[in-house]
């Protein structure tokens, strides 16, 4: 089973936020491949089904962010999944809005939710595809950017990269990570 984990703040006051990427590109896969409705255990969302013939698990943590972690390590050791069962889906402040990084493993970057995975799992040895936000001016705060929304000229930019990340998760599953950051990566 390829278990595919979308970061994010539970709570519809985070709903629209930059930070929130990784739930969007979650849902528009369960939409687009008409998934089974989610059910809400071990501190996530969870649904079920089947992408490009294979069975699959989207997860939305319901931990916060900064303890994605929790709800991570407990899924993999309740349905034995490892490391490189999983793919990360998160938000990247060091990439220009618009832009995918997929990557086969590598450090946290300064994504909480992933320094949280790795604290939880042990390893930073797990594919995730980070979602570029726009760089961060040096002059603001990252916590206020990623919680605030895209403004209205971003949305289609942001909308555009929701897409194209559901279709290299598609990607992976069909035709393998390596196919698919030759693809995607910008």
């Amino acid at each position: 089973m390829h278990c595919i984990i979308g970061l994010g703040n539970p709570g519809p006051q985070y709903a629209q936020t930059r930070h929130n990427v990784g739930f969007r590109v979650v849902d528009v896969l369960a939409e687009r491949h008409r998934l089974p409705e989610p059910q809400r255990m071990m501190q996530a969302i969870l649904g079920r089904g089947k992408i490009a013939g294979n069975k699959v698990l989207v997860v939305k943590p319901m931990t916060f962010m900064n303890d994605s972690g929790r709800a991570v390590a407990r899924i993999c050791m309740h349905y034995e999944l490892t490391p490189s069962d999983l793919l990360v889906i998160c938000d990247d402040i060091n990439l220009d809005l618009g832009m995918l990084r997929l990557r086969r493993s590598g450090s946290a970057g300064g994504q909480k939710g992933i320094q949280s995975i790795v604290d939880y799992l042990g390893t930073d040895e797990f594919p995730r595809l980070r979602l570029g936000l726009g760089r961060l001016d040096t002059d603001m705060d990252a916590k206020a950017f990623v919680l605030s929304p895209f403004e209205p000229e971003e949305e289609p930019a942001a909308d555009e990269m929701t897409l194209r990340a559901a279709q290299a998760v598609e990607c992976i599953l069909a035709e393998g990570l390596e196919t698919a950051m030759n693809k995607f990566n910008e």
